[in-house]
């Protein structure tokens, strides 16, 4: 009994590999407020250091990479080199969301979802705007409502947090518009993950913009109802999404929103981990825009990781 008391009360550790960048102090930030997780920091001088990294990596229960796409490959490769003294890994980049033998990090994406994260040692962290759209299209295409080889459009408009050091540099700098549109080319990184853990056959269109504020994300759909088998009604999609998120202590579906939100703004969610949901329309108009508000630095990033990281360690 008192080993089993010893085990429970040992504290696990995390190394932050890319902790000075925006998501890496966000998960630092959030983690120091867990008293079960300890989070062991590199040398700066020596972040670059195999060698140096090597021996933290060996010496840690889990590692979350906040690095570039191809820094993050090399610190698996890195990792891959230490046999069973390797630790779990969580990656934020883009790097391994739809690559072989890694679970994907959205808890609520699927009944079973938690439970397969829970049992990895490899979670690919979700994108922001992945999030948002998987969490409104997912159900309704798991229930047939939705075809999985139906043309889906996706808009979304995010705070330039979300954007990368040079995004953010340039907005706070007041160098950068008001709003713009980008990834005009349909090429955006985010769309291999939105189409494969939304259960899509056919390649979505995605048209991501940014607006000056710091952080905030909204993710819509539009549908025309009329154009879906069965003809569903705004009430038949909501009572899917609702649901599937039974339950879950941080995606709420808002019920009947048109009946009396006329507007919605991306701001409210800031610094929590929730994800509001919203069927909005007009059953006159066989029309729809399913909507998903969220913190894309929280559900959408670093509060993600940091839930990831409790199931992993088995704190959640």
């Amino acid at each position: 009994m008192t080993t089993q008391v010893a085990q429970k009360a040992k504290t696990a550790t995390v190394f932050i590999d890319g902790e000075a960048g925006t998501t890496g102090l966000e998960i630092r930030e959030r983690l120091a407020g867990i008293p079960a997780i300890s989070v062991k920091s590199i040398d700066p001088e020596r972040r670059k250091d195999k060698t140096a990294r090597a021996d933290m990596m060996r010496g840690v229960d889990l590692a979350v990479l906040c690095l570039p796409d191809d820094a993050a490959k090399e610190a698996v490769a890195l990792a891959d080199t230490l046999g069973t003294d390797a630790p779990k890994i969580i990656d934020a980049s883009t790097a391994h969301r739809v690559a072989p033998g890694w679970v994907y990090g959205f808890a609520e994406m699927a009944p079973d979802q938690a439970d397969a994260i829970r049992g990895a040692t490899r979670v690919s962290n979700p994108g922001c705007y992945p999030t948002g759209a998987i969490a409104l299209l997912r159900p309704l295409i798991d229930a047939g409502i939705i075809p999985a080889d139906y043309p889906i459009t996706v808009n979304a408009v995010s705070g330039y947090s979300g954007g990368g050091r040079s995004m953010i540099e340039a907005y706070e700098a007041g160098k950068a518009p008001s709003f713009e549109l980008y990834g005009l080319g349909l090429e955006h990184k985010h769309v291999a993950e939105l189409q494969k853990y939304a259960g899509l056959e056919r390649r979505p269109i995605f048209v991501p913009s940014v607006g000056n504020y710091h952080k905030g994300m909204l993710v819509s759909v539009p549908l025309h109802l009329d154009t879906l088998p069965g003809k569903p009604r705004l009430r038949d999609l909501e009572r899917v999404l609702a649901e599937r998120y039974r339950g879950s202590d941080l995606v709420r579906v808002i019920d009947e929103p048109s009946a009396h939100i006329a507007r919605l703004e991306s701001e409210a969610l800031n610094n929590t981990d929730k994800l509001e949901l919203y069927v909005f329309g007009k059953a006159a108009l066989n029309q729809a825009v399913l909507v998903a508000r969220l913190d894309n630095l929280g559900k959408g990033a670093a509060g993600a990781a940091v839930q990831n990281i409790k199931l992993m360690l088995g704190l959640g």
